[in-house]
Protein backbone atom coordinates (compact mmCIF):
# COMPACT_ATOMS: atom_id res chain seq x y z
CA UNK A 1 0.00 0.00 0.00
CA UNK A 2 0.90 3.67 -0.03
CA UNK A 3 0.55 6.31 2.69
CA UNK A 4 0.80 9.84 1.32
CA UNK A 5 1.02 13.24 2.95
CA UNK A 6 1.85 16.65 1.51
CA UNK A 7 5.55 16.17 2.20
CA UNK A 8 6.15 12.48 1.51
CA UNK A 9 4.97 9.18 0.11
CA UNK A 10 5.67 5.98 2.04
CA UNK A 11 5.23 2.47 0.74
CA UNK A 12 3.92 0.06 3.34
CA UNK A 13 3.29 -3.64 3.82
CA UNK A 14 -0.04 -4.59 5.37
CA UNK A 15 -0.45 -7.83 7.32
CA UNK A 16 -4.08 -8.91 7.56
CA UNK A 17 -5.00 -11.48 10.18
CA UNK A 18 -7.74 -13.56 8.61
CA UNK A 19 -9.38 -15.02 11.66
CA UNK A 20 -10.40 -13.06 14.70
CA UNK A 21 -10.60 -16.32 16.62
CA UNK A 22 -8.92 -16.44 20.00
CA UNK A 23 -5.56 -17.52 18.51
CA UNK A 24 -5.65 -14.76 15.86
CA UNK A 25 -6.56 -12.19 18.48
CA UNK A 26 -3.69 -13.38 20.68
CA UNK A 27 -1.27 -13.18 17.74
CA UNK A 28 -2.48 -9.65 16.90
CA UNK A 29 -2.12 -8.38 20.49
CA UNK A 30 1.29 -10.02 20.91
CA UNK A 31 2.59 -8.47 17.71
CA UNK A 32 1.23 -5.03 18.67
CA UNK A 33 2.75 -5.20 22.15
CA UNK A 34 6.09 -6.54 21.00
CA UNK A 35 6.90 -4.57 17.89
CA UNK A 36 4.96 -1.45 18.86
CA UNK A 37 7.31 -0.78 21.77
CA UNK A 38 10.65 -1.70 20.23
CA UNK A 39 12.94 0.43 18.12
CA UNK A 40 16.05 -1.08 16.60
CA UNK A 41 17.62 -0.92 13.15
CA UNK A 42 17.39 -4.72 12.81
CA UNK A 43 13.67 -4.98 13.62
CA UNK A 44 10.88 -4.21 11.16
CA UNK A 45 9.10 -0.93 12.04
CA UNK A 46 5.38 -0.94 12.82
CA UNK A 47 3.79 2.22 11.39
CA UNK A 48 0.17 1.66 12.42
CA UNK A 49 -2.67 -0.79 12.88
CA UNK A 50 -6.42 -1.28 12.55
CA UNK A 51 -8.47 -2.87 15.34
CA UNK A 52 -12.05 -2.16 14.29
CA UNK A 53 -14.83 -4.73 14.46
CA UNK A 54 -13.56 -7.90 12.81
CA UNK A 55 -10.66 -6.13 11.03
CA UNK A 56 -7.14 -6.77 12.32
CA UNK A 57 -4.42 -5.12 10.22
CA UNK A 58 -0.80 -4.32 10.98
CA UNK A 59 0.93 -1.67 8.84
CA UNK A 60 4.70 -2.01 8.46
CA UNK A 61 7.40 -0.18 6.55
CA UNK A 62 7.91 -1.86 3.18
CA UNK A 63 11.34 -3.40 2.79
CA UNK A 64 12.18 -3.38 -0.89
CA UNK A 65 14.46 -6.40 -1.12
CA UNK A 66 11.99 -8.95 0.23
CA UNK A 67 12.82 -11.88 2.45
CA UNK A 68 16.14 -13.48 3.22
CA UNK A 69 14.70 -16.72 1.81
CA UNK A 70 14.10 -15.18 -1.61
CA UNK A 71 17.54 -13.51 -1.52
CA UNK A 72 19.41 -16.73 -0.67
CA UNK A 73 17.57 -19.13 -2.93
CA UNK A 74 17.78 -17.42 -6.32
CA UNK A 75 20.02 -17.99 -9.31
CA UNK A 76 22.21 -15.02 -8.37
CA UNK A 77 23.90 -16.07 -5.13
CA UNK A 78 24.83 -13.39 -2.57
CA UNK A 79 28.49 -12.98 -1.70
CA UNK A 80 29.83 -14.36 1.56
CA UNK A 81 30.40 -10.78 2.72
CA UNK A 82 26.67 -10.02 2.21
CA UNK A 83 25.72 -13.23 4.03
CA UNK A 84 27.94 -12.33 7.00
CA UNK A 85 26.51 -8.79 7.22
CA UNK A 86 22.97 -10.18 7.16
CA UNK A 87 23.87 -12.75 9.86
CA UNK A 88 25.34 -9.96 12.01
CA UNK A 89 22.17 -7.93 11.55
CA UNK A 90 19.98 -10.82 12.65
CA UNK A 91 22.29 -11.46 15.63
CA UNK A 92 22.14 -7.77 16.66
CA UNK A 93 18.35 -7.83 16.43
CA UNK A 94 18.15 -11.00 18.56
CA UNK A 95 20.59 -9.57 21.11
CA UNK A 96 18.37 -6.51 21.41
CA UNK A 97 15.23 -8.64 21.86
CA UNK A 98 16.83 -11.04 24.36
CA UNK A 99 18.94 -8.70 26.49
CA UNK A 100 18.37 -5.01 25.82
CA UNK A 101 14.57 -4.58 25.88
CA UNK A 102 12.85 -3.72 29.17
CA UNK A 103 10.66 -6.75 28.48
CA UNK A 104 12.77 -9.57 27.07
CA UNK A 105 11.32 -11.04 23.89
CA UNK A 106 11.80 -14.55 22.55
CA UNK A 107 10.75 -14.52 18.89
CA UNK A 108 9.96 -18.29 18.56
CA UNK A 109 9.84 -18.23 14.74
CA UNK A 110 13.20 -17.08 13.33
CA UNK A 111 13.55 -18.36 9.77
CA UNK A 112 14.63 -16.86 6.41
CA UNK A 113 11.01 -15.99 5.53
CA UNK A 114 10.79 -13.76 8.65
CA UNK A 115 13.99 -11.83 7.94
CA UNK A 116 13.34 -8.89 5.61
CA UNK A 117 15.95 -6.86 3.72
CA UNK A 118 15.87 -3.11 3.11
CA UNK A 119 17.37 -1.14 0.20
CA UNK A 120 20.89 -1.70 1.58
CA UNK A 121 20.30 -5.39 2.42
CA UNK A 122 20.20 -4.64 6.14
CA UNK A 123 18.42 -7.51 7.90
CA UNK A 124 15.22 -6.73 9.81
CA UNK A 125 13.46 -9.34 11.94
CA UNK A 126 9.69 -9.50 11.36
CA UNK A 127 6.56 -11.50 12.26
CA UNK A 128 6.34 -11.41 16.05
CA UNK A 129 3.01 -13.24 16.28
CA UNK A 130 4.45 -16.20 18.19
CA UNK A 131 6.78 -14.16 20.41
CA UNK A 132 6.98 -14.82 24.10
CA UNK A 133 7.54 -11.98 26.59
CA UNK A 134 9.67 -12.27 29.74
CA UNK A 135 9.81 -9.75 32.57
CA UNK A 136 13.29 -8.63 33.63
CA UNK A 137 13.10 -10.63 36.90
CA UNK A 138 11.97 -13.79 35.06
CA UNK A 139 14.91 -16.07 34.30
CA UNK A 140 13.08 -18.82 32.42
CA UNK A 141 9.87 -19.73 30.69
CA UNK A 142 8.18 -22.91 29.53
CA UNK A 143 6.61 -23.31 26.13
CA UNK A 144 5.58 -26.04 23.76
CA UNK A 145 7.43 -26.50 20.48
CA UNK A 146 6.44 -23.56 18.29
CA UNK A 147 7.13 -22.10 14.90
CA UNK A 148 5.85 -22.26 11.36
CA UNK A 149 7.01 -24.04 8.21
Amino acid sequence: GIISSLSSTNYVAIKKLDKVAQEGEKEFKTELNVIGQTHHKNLVRLIGYCDEGQQRLLVYELLSNGTLASFLFTDIKPSWRQRIEIAYGVARGLLYLHEECSTQIIHCDIKPQNILLNDYYTARISDFGLAKLLMMNQSQTHTAIRGTK
